[in-house]
């Protein structure tokens, strides 16, 4: 039977690690941000305890809030899964800031936080006074946190873009990524460099805070999508600055490197083996291929000699690997301590002991969310607390309460709801 800690146990486990107060309580964060790089921003921030407010226009809300309902590239579901991955922890609220009475609201939301967080496109910024300089000016304590498409300099500052158009697209992961170079480019899974980009963010705004602390000054910190894919392909990319050409790999079959390479098991799965360190071992992993004979053969017996040989030894191992299954390589390779990855289905994310004692899956108790577990954000700081995992708000869910703090009553709730300001 599979593993399966208990949703009481998995609390144990991250209540244990983590006893202490919330790092970032205190902290008030204003968000005017849709999809998911932005927001998943916050969600770091939430996480750590600050007072996250999320801004929506009342009948333009975030376009995310219905990802779930449309099932076309991601699952259609009853569960708003994406929105809940990247809004939990946080206040909504309904805001028309294009309203004179909205506008004074934000203003004075504004002047009452520590950071701003927008992926707004930069012309939208300025038909709604919300770029740096409108902000600072309002507040100069405060960090300023900017996601762009592809920067905010230059030709293209005012291109709007996702993270599968500007960070996988433009900088050739697209390209590179794919089976062989005669394959059609291969397309990004959704968020899938949104989240990482939302960690670029979320360090320059801890960069920018502690910036402030030590002069007492708010700054604009920003990345790009752009910017993150060209650092994800980093190696490629510096080999290509210096002058040497970068080329798409060759297909699993002709691979350059025998052994950095896939290979189906009987049950039709796959192994991704990597032996590049402990080169003393090849004898050993030889014998437990059941191939002893290729573990002295001088065609072999050095990483240089497999690497000008591969052609015949990919062949080799083939035929090896598709002598037993899946779970028996995984066994196999784990006991004897060889690096290999075993390239798993995502369903069994679920059932994976390592996913939960590891801290990359989270308990959540709402039964709204169709889960017992969330993923979480992939940092963490030892004795300190993380704020336990809500659901993210209805549109417009605290508006009325945030107002309040504000200083309004009920009349100028009203008011404002009568100009179309919140709902």
């Amino acid at each position: 039977m599979p593993w399966r800690l208990t949703v009481g146990e998995a609390r144990f486990v991250w209540r244990t690690k983590s006893m202490s107060e919330a790092i970032l309580g205190g902290i008030k964060v204003v968000e005017l941000a849709t999809f998911i790089a932005g927001p998943a921003t916050s969600v770091i921030l939430a996480d750590f305890g600050a007072d996250v407010i999320k801004i929506e226009p009342p009948f333009r809300p975030d376009p995310f809030r219905g990802v779930h309902m449309r099932g076309s590239d991601t699952p259609k579901s009853d569960y708003p899964y994406g929105y809940i991955v990247d809004n939990r922890n946080k206040k909504g609220i309904a805001l028309d800031i294009k309203t004179a009475e909205g506008r004074e609201a934000f203003e004075k939301l504004v002047t009452q936080a520590d950071v701003f967080v927008t992926n707004m496109p930069i012309p939208t910024r300025g038909r709604l006074d919300i770029a740096f300089e409108d902000i600072r000016a309002l507040n100069p304590r405060i960090v300023y946190a900017s996601i762009t498409a592809y920067g905010e300099t230059g030709p293209e500052a005012d291109r709007p873009g996702f993270d599968t158009t500007a960070l996988w697209a433009r900088t050739g992961l697209m390209d590179l990524v794919k089976p062989g170079p005669d394959s059609p480019p291969a397309r990004s899974l959704p968020g899938m460099g949104d989240h990482p980009t939302a960690m670029s963010l979320y360090a320059a705004v801890m960069t920018g805070l502690f910036r402030r602390e030590r002069t007492g000054e708010g700054c604009h910190v920003s990345t790009s999508l752009m910017a993150n894919g060209v650092w994800w392909n980093g190696v490629l990319t510096q080999a290509m600055l210096c002058g040497e050409q970068v080329t798409c790999r060759p297909p699993r079959e002709e691979a350059g490197n025998p052994m950095h390479n896939l290979y189906m098991t009987r049950d039709e799965r796959w192994i991704h083996i990597v032996f590049n360190t402990n080169l003393h071992r090849w004898p050993e992993l030889a014998d437990l291929l059941g191939r002893p004979e290729i573990g002295d053969d001088p065609r072999f017996d050095s990483q240089e000699a497999r690497i000008a040989n591969s052609a015949e030894l990919i062949p080799i191992l083939e035929s090896a690997f598709g002598e037993r299954n899946y779970d028996d390589w995984v066994l196999l390779l784990e006991e004897n301590r060889f690096i290999f990855g075993d390239v798993r289905k995502i369903d069994q994310i679920r059932t994976d002991r390592q996913m939960v004692e590891g801290r990359a899956l989270r308990p959540i108790e709402d039964p709204a969310a169709g889960a017992e577990y969330v993923v979480d954000s992939p940092i963490w700081v030892e004795g300190a607390v993380k704020a336990e995992p809500t659901m993210p708000p209805e549109l417009g869910q605290h508006t009325e309460d945030v107002l309040r703090s504000l200083g309004y009553d009920d009349a100028a709730l009203s008011r404002m709801r009568d100009v179309g300001a919140i709902l």
